[in-house]
This record gives structure tokens, sequence and C-alpha cells, in this order.
């Protein structure tokens, strides 16, 4: 709160009017939030709005003034602000009133702003513990018998300092305690996975070169018998290069978003920073999407390096751009809030196509003089690959090894979906980006020890097999997000439900696109060490 005038001798404060400004209102019961103007409260059309950046607009926040006037160190109850009467017997009043009713039945929430700060609503669970959350109920709803659904009432502490409040704020919540047992979780699994990755390296294949590169060793074996056929380019190159450059975009807006908020520059005191520095970085980041892409494919002996360019700049931010669409198109026939407007989403394509488009043709052509060195030959004719059992083939290991990378973020993925659906607040950005390491070492672990098992077995086809023994975890990150609509929320209606898988949707090919590209590369710098020190004829 805004502080007046203290006086050095008594120690008096004066009294200064306080702003309060009202956010949309949303409910864990509806994925649809609607402005505040929507319901029949009471309204000031006076006092000028703020503004609202990128991320606030895309995220559907809409903060607007409110009629509501405090004072500082003034204490008020039950001022009236305006009268509401309904005759239902008018069509229109009783649609308002109608609207009122089903608001307070889907729990929908108030979403106050007092200097910057949200309005937190605290109330006694069982146990006679405390649970706080940022906003409180249009209304309780009661039953003829004079049950309430809600205790429709406030706790106060008047002892935090006025520096301190955002600490109480979020110390108060029990959501956003710190979850040791997650990244404790997280380094098991990691421990486990560097113990066997370094077993292989520093045993089984420290030998396995001793042995290929002694001179009387006549017959080749294991993963140097398919030395000529390792770098035999992919089928369907093209589009693995694809996925690569845009994974390579994503990997990196995620890393410095993720690194920027750990060090507090993204933190809720910041309405739609997080939002607004994700887009802009995506933005940016087009450039390393295009030369990555490009680099890839023609290291596979590609030609079509302008085809390349294309379905990198538009494929897959098409896909999400439509998904998107779709999704503001039920929200604007909802009468939803998060409808976002046409002029945003012309603002959206000039961004894409005036900067991203731009940048990714300027990194393809840049990476289209370039390629990948390989350390040996390949082959003219194929080598035939083995019989492989079932344990062995590409289908098992692909299941097999999405498991442990997903191991390490479930819990944090709970917190992460509690504050998308459940209107949580999420600050643990610094134990989120530590995962996010985790998650990055236990992909490239996991990928390049199932690697090493399908070249000792001769399989050389491990290129898309690289891609997506760790993209694989993006099918659990569904299932999970299936499992967590089903068991976690409350929410009613096909158009809830269809929002919700349809932004599951674009969380799941992005995560899709990164953690696949973190397998393919950290498998591709592994066989090209080891290749690159034995002796081949």
């Amino acid at each position: 709160m805004r502080q007046g005038m203290k006086s050095t001798d008594k120690n008096i404060w004066h009294m200064s009017s306080i702003e309060l400004y009202v956010n949309r209102l949303d409910s864990v019961e509806s994925v649809l939030p609607y402005e505040y103007n929507t319901f029949d409260f009471c309204h000031d059309f006076k006092k000028p709005s703020p503004s609202e950046n990128l991320g606030q607009v895309l995220f559907g926040e809409r903060i607007t003034s409110s009629p509501y006037e405090f004072s500082f160190n003034k204490s008020e109850t039950c001022v009236k602000v305006c009268m509401k009467s309904y005759d239902t017997a008018k069509e229109d009043q009783k649609k308002k009133l109608d609207f009122l009713k089903r608001g307070m039945q889907l729990n929908y929430q108030h979403h106050w702003i007092i200097d910057n700060m949200p309005v937190v609503w605290c109330r006694d669970i069982n146990g006679g513990n405390k649970y706080c959350t940022t906003g409180f109920p249009i209304g309780c709803f009661v039953t003829q018998s004079g049950v309430s659904s809600d205790a429709c009432f406030m706790h106060e502490n008047k002892q935090i300092r006025w520096g301190s409040r955002w600490d109480y704020i979020l110390v108060s919540m029990s959501h956003t305690r710190i979850q040791w047992f997650s990244i404790l979780n997280s380094f098991v699994v990691v421990l486990f996975l560097t113990g066997m990755v370094a077993m292989i390296i520093l045993r089984t294949l420290h030998k396995d070169i001793i042995r290929y590169n002694q001179e009387d060793i006549q017959k080749d074996y294991g993963w140097k018998l398919v030395h000529g056929d390792v770098f035999r380019p992919p089928r369907h190159g093209m589009l693995l290069s694809i996925l690569l450059g845009q994974g390579t975009q994503v990997l990196i807006m995620t890393f410095i978003t993720l690194f920027l908020a750990c060090l507090g520059f993204l933190s809720p005191a910041n309405r739609g920073a997080l939002m607004t520095c994700s887009v802009v970085l995506w933005v940016l980041m087009g450039a390393s999407a295009g030369y990555v892409s490009a680099k890839v494919y023609k290291s596979f002996r590609g030609l079509k390096w302008k085809t390349n360019f294309l379905l990198t700049a538009l494929l897959c931010p098409g896909v999400v751009f439509v998904d998107i669409f779709i999704m503001n198109l039920i929200l604007w026939i909802e009468g939803s809030s998060s409808a976002i407007s046409f002029g945003t989403l012309i603002g959206i394509l000039a961004l894409w196509f005036g900067i991203s488009v731009p940048l990714t043709f300027l990194g393809a052509y840049v990476g289209s003089f370039q390629k990948f060195d390989y350390p040996v030959s390949t082959n003219q004719i194929p080598r035939h690959i083995p019989h492989q059992d079932f344990i062995r083939r590409p289908l098992f290991s692909i299941i097999i090894g999405g498991v442990l990378p997903f191991g390490c973020i479930f819990i944090q993925l709970f917190f992460i979906l509690n504050s998308i659906w459940s209107h949580q607040m999420y600050i643990m950005f610094g134990f989120l980006f530590l995962v996010f390491i985790i998650l990055l070492i236990t992909c490239s672990e996991a990928t390049i020890l199932l690697c090493y098992f399908h070249l000792c077995s001769e399989d050389y086809h491990w290129w898309w097999r690289a891609f997506l023994t760790s993209s694989f975890t993006a099918v659990y990150f569904f299932a999970y997000a299936v499992y967590y609509f089903f068991a976690r929320l409350k929410i009613t209606g096909i158009a809830s439900t269809i929002l919700y898988f349809g932004y599951t949707m674009i969380m799941v090919l992005i995560f899709f696109l990164f953690t696949g590209t973190i397998g393919f590369f950290s498998c591709f710098i592994f066989i090209s060490k080891i290749y690159s020190v034995v002796k081949v004829d």
C-alpha cells in the first residue's frame, strides 16, 4: 500500500487514498474467465484503466478501475457502494441475476489488486489449518438449511511490514512452499543415470576402444561394425531437421526465460512479464531455428533448402497459431475475457511474419552453406541389420526412454498445472530452473545409454530414435494432464473441456520439441566422439 507522510515526532500516519483495481474473474470449475464488467457488479467507468502489456493480453488479464475507495490507516466496514435489485419479470434483469447465480455456483473468484498486490483470501480448513489464495468468491452459496459452502471471512495480519508484504502473501499459501521431495527425487534419478553412463563410458566403452585399436584384432564386432552406416542419412530427413530447428528455438527461449525468472526479473509483481519475455525471445530466436534446421538438412545431403526454410518458419508455429485461433473462437463465442481481439491477432501475425520469418531465413541462409563433419565415411551399400529382440526394438526403447525424464518433473508439473488451471500463484522459479537443468541432463543420459545398446546390437538407425526417445516424455506429460483433468479439476461444460485440451496440446508440442532436440544432439555428440577415437579401414 502507498504510505502517507510520516511525522517524525508523533509517529502519526496521515490518510491518503488507495487505488484498487479489479482483474478478470475465473473459476477452478470453468476454463472461461470473464471481465469484471461482465457481471452486474458496482461499476466505475470514469477512472482510466491501466495499460496492459503483450503478456497480459495473451493471458486474458483485464485490469480495470473499480468504484471501491480506501484510505490508508482508516478502518471502515459495510460501506455501501451501490444497490442492485432485480425484477425477474423483466428478461434482461433476470439474465443478469441468473448469470450471478451461475457464477456463484461455479465458484468464480474476484481478483482485486491494491498497490500492485493481489488481495489474499484466507479461510480455515480441517485440522485448524489456514488455506490462502489470491482471490475471493463473488458470493457464498447457502443451502435452504443455512449451510454455506465456503467460509466468508478473512484473516488479517497486522504485524507485516510494508517492505515484506509480498513475502507474507507467498509464505501464506501452502502450495508455494518449497517441495524438497521433488528436488531430491530428481537428483536420485540423475545420479542413477549418471552412474550407469559413467560405468559404460569408463569401463565398457573404454575397453571396446582399446580392443578395436589393437592391430592384432582382425574382425570387427559390436558398435565398430556399423561405422560405415552410422552416419547414413535417415528417412524423412527434411521433417527431422525442421523439428530440430524448432526445438532449438524453443529450448533457447525456455532456458533464457527461466534464467531471468530465477533472477527475479519476471516476478509475479510484473504481471504479464513472463509471457511477454517468452514471446519476444521466441521471435528473436527464429535465426537459431533456421540455422540449425538448414545445417542438419545439409548434413543429410538435402537439396531443397528453400523448402526447408519455409517449413521451419511455418510448420510448427502454424500448428500453434491454428490451435490458438480455434480456442480464441470458442472464447469469443462464450464471451470470455480471454478472447484475443482481432487487432492483437494481427499484431501476433506481424511479429511472426515481420520479424521471426526474416530471422529464420537469415539463419537458414547461413546454415545452408555449412554441415556437420562426420568422423567416418559412409558406405555406398547399406549394411543388413540383424534381427532384434523385443526389448531392443525402437518402440520399446522409446517408451522406456521417456520414463526417467518424466520422473524428474512430474511433481513440479503438478504445481505448474495448478498455477495455470487452479489459478494459484507460482513463484518457485529457482527450483523450476534447477529441475529444468536436471531434465536436460536426464534426457541426454537416457538417450545416450539406449543409443549405445542399439549400436552394440548393430542397429545403426539412431537418428529418429534419439529424437523420439527423449521426446516421448511429452506423451507422459499429456497422459498426466489427462489424469489431472479428471482427478484434480472440477471443470464442466464442453467448451471448457475443449479449451483445456487445446491449450494442453500446445504445451505438449513445445515439450516434445525441446526434449527431442536435447536427446538428438546429445546422442550425435556421443556417437561422433566414440567413432573419432577408433581406427577404421
